[in-house]
């Protein structure tokens, strides 16, 4: 599935994240558990490379526990500050993180003595939880949410302590994702608009891998009988299952494809990881952990 898709606002925001970087003391980038390498932008890490930078794998409740280990693992080798983020119980715990990362910023302009309130920007790819990250911070709503890329439209600055201030971002793509497998791999997670996309191929696809990592648990969720489907025959297999019958009896194959679609990035099927560290790049290879 080839996807090349860079709408205006997405530039805009590349524009944006440039211009503020000279303000900023930290860089807190978010990724996704389940896709440490593909959901994490190149374009972003070579223009915040000369800034301190903290890594936060969020969404670590969906993602396979041992998997995301690895993956910190291997960050970590490389001098990357790092850790697996739950938004529901752990999102305070980055603070330390953040505070790690301009402890040398502080100290400089505390040798002027000046008490610095770090400024700290929070970037990623969209739909990854940075707008959910510093409501969590904050302790309100203050950012704007949504279960889709595109709701966060222009930067904001957030006042989370007296001594420090985060600024959230829009999502950040890349121009053209010439890599399919990690193409997919983000439309997946919605980090690209279904809309763009062929929902009824993107789910055929995804069931796939499913049933090749986790079939019982595809089986289990969506009623499959036959796990050797392959093609459409997949999606009339859900609705089949599922009971996703239309008037006279016509499989509502859109109703399927949405179904498999939120599910899975519900983690209605258990904790799964796309994307597994070998030599620091991802295999082909599927991890999955039951919840």
């Amino acid at each position: 599935m080839e996807i090349n898709w860079y709408p205006g606002h997405m530039a805009r925001a590349k524009r944006m994240l440039a211009e503020q970087l000279s303000r900023v003391d930290v860089v807190i980038e978010l990724c996704d558990a389940r896709l440490p390498l593909s959901s994490r932008n190149p374009d972003l890490m070579k223009l915040t490379e000369r800034k301190e930078r903290v890594l936060l794998l969020g969404k670590s409740d969906l993602a396979d526990s041992a998997v995301t280990a690895k993956w910190l693992k291997v960050f970590r080798a490389q001098g990357i500050a790092c850790m697996a983020l739950d938004m529901n119980k752990q999102a305070k715990a980055a603070l330390s993180l953040i505070d790690g990362a301009a402890k040398e910023a502080v100290e400089r302009a505390r040798q002027r003595g000046i008490k610095k309130t770090v400024r700290a920007l929070v970037a990623g790819v969209p739909n990854v939880g940075k707008s959910t990250l510093i409501n969590r911070l904050h302790g309100g709503n203050i950012a704007k949410v949504g279960d889709m890329p595109g709701v966060t439209k222009s930067n904001q600055w957030v006042k989370i302590t007296p001594y420090l201030e985060l600024m959230d971002t829009p999502g950040l793509l890349w121009p053209r994702l010439d890599d399919p497998l990690a193409a997919r791999r983000l439309a997946y997670i919605s980090a690209i608009r279904d809309e763009v996309l062929d929902t009824a191929h993107l789910s055929v696809q995804l069931l796939t891998d499913l049933i090749a990592v986790a079939p019982n648990a595809v089986q289990e969720r969506f009623k499959i009988k036959d796990l050797s489907l392959r093609g459409p025959e997949l999606l009339d297999a859900v609705c089949q299952g599922r009971g996703f019958l239309m008037k006279g009896g016509a499989f509502d194959t859109d109703r399927a494809c949405k179904v498999v679609l939120d599910e899975f990035r519900g983690g209605k099927l258990g904790r799964i990881t796309l994307e597994a560290p070998q030599d620091g790049r991802a295999s082909e290879e599927t991890y999955d952990e039951q919840a």
